[in-house]
């Protein structure tokens, strides 16, 4: 299974190999038994982020904050990409209150921060919220 894929569960966090011939069919957990793509963004701790940052698929991160109100503007866009990008990519958020360590780790310093990875290394950042085609064009230009 050459074209085979890991993608992290956004449910119980475990890693699954899909074939990418088959990405479209939204497969389910081998372990849990959850569908592998929600159509929202999922939201990880420290104890989870690892598993998902170092998936195959691209994970675009939202780091926020809940009293933030740039954030709470920009979540409902955060959310219809979601929708929208999913399976060839993933969407994450981090709430910074609730996990400091995160945000010191890759030095968060402004909310929103945006930001996209492959394989495990950062590809983009941007600071700030973002109007739906604007951010879909950022996505895109990001992931080639």
């Amino acid at each position: 299974m050459s074209d085979a894929l890991l993608i992290a569960c956004p449910h119980c966090h475990r890693k699954n190999r899909v074939p990418a011939s088959r990405l479209a069919e939204r497969g389910v957990c081998g372990s849990c038994k959850a569908p592998l793509f929600v159509a929202r963004p999922v939201a990880l701790t420290a104890a989870t982020f690892d598993a998902h940052i170092g998936s195959d698929l691209p994970l675009v991160v939202d780091f926020w904050a809940p009293w933030c109100g740039p954030c709470r503007q920009f979540a409902p866009v955060f959310e219809q990409a979601a929708a929208r990008l999913e399976p060839q990519v993933q969407l994450v958020k981090v709430d910074t209150e609730a996990e400091p360590a995160l945000a010191q780790r890759f030095a968060i310093r402004s909310i929103p921060t945006l930001m996209i990875f492959r394989q495990g290394r950062e590809v983009a950042r941007m600071s700030g919220a973002l109007p739906p085609a604007q951010f879909m064009q950022w996505v895109q230009q990001h992931l080639g």
